[in-house]
């Protein structure tokens, strides 16, 4: 039987607007952007360089602050959340796994401690670290520093520690820009297994294959939904 938040999204931007200011004036990031990110899910936000992909990503995750309307992320809406109270939700109800996969890891901390940690700033059980890995397709790698693991790997370790303790939201970048075919082909399976197993993931991409993955595609044109 459906739970009580089965038919509500994990997370929502309603008339949302992103605004930088240049030397040449000003810049519209996003303009009146409306979207949904359905629970279980994984859901691409797709277009070309520019086209606002990162902005989005970022007001989500409440990282940059909208102009305009409202973002809303598992109940909790981010746009009236400032300090220590926003970055608690975002430590607690989201997990962000950055470009560059050297970025999301601790260079002295193995593969299985990483997502220990994780689990521990998160207020989470550190002891699925091992059944996440296998997760993703590393429970023998589960010993390894990152120095011994490929880019692919190292990716697949910061999808396992952003998943632990069952996050509202997991938020992607370009998580496949710094991959070859075979190691995107890999974290994208590995992102479907973590779908199938409860997770809803977020992530920006013109990575044909991450598109195809994807249940649902977000396709931002010019910071306008296209």
């Amino acid at each position: 039987m459906p739970g009580p938040d089965a038919g509500v999204p994990a997370a929502a931007c309603e008339d949302v607007s992103v605004d930088y200011d240049t030397a040449s004036g000003a810049v519209h990031a996003l303009q009146n952007v409306d979207a949904a990110f359905g629970r279980s899910r994984l859901t691409v936000v797709a277009g070309p360089s520019g086209s606002g992909k990162s902005s989005l990503l970022r007001v989500v995750a409440g990282l940059q602050r909208a102009a305009s309307g409202r973002v809303v992320v598992d109940g909790m809406d981010l746009t009236r959340l400032r300090g220590r109270r926003l970055r608690r939700v975002r430590r607690t109800a989201m997990g962000v796994v950055l470009q560059a996969p050297a970025d999301n890891l601790l260079d002295y901390l193995r593969a299985e401690e990483q997502v220990a940690l994780a689990a521990r700033l998160r207020g989470a059980d550190p002891g699925g670290a091992r059944a996440l890995l296998d997760a993703v397709g590393l429970a023998d790698r589960a010993r390894s520093y990152p120095a011994e693991l490929s880019g692919g790997e190292q990716q697949r370790v910061a999808f396992a520690a952003a998943a632990i303790g069952r996050p509202a939201l997991l938020l992607a970048d370009e998580p496949t820009a710094e991959l070859d075919g075979r190691a995107a082909a890999d974290l994208v399976a590995a992102l479907r297994r973590l779908v199938d197993e409860g997770a809803t993931l977020v992530v920006t991409s013109h990575d044909p294959t991450v598109v195809a993955a994807a249940d649902d595609v977000v396709t931002l044109r010019q910071g306008r939904v296209a």
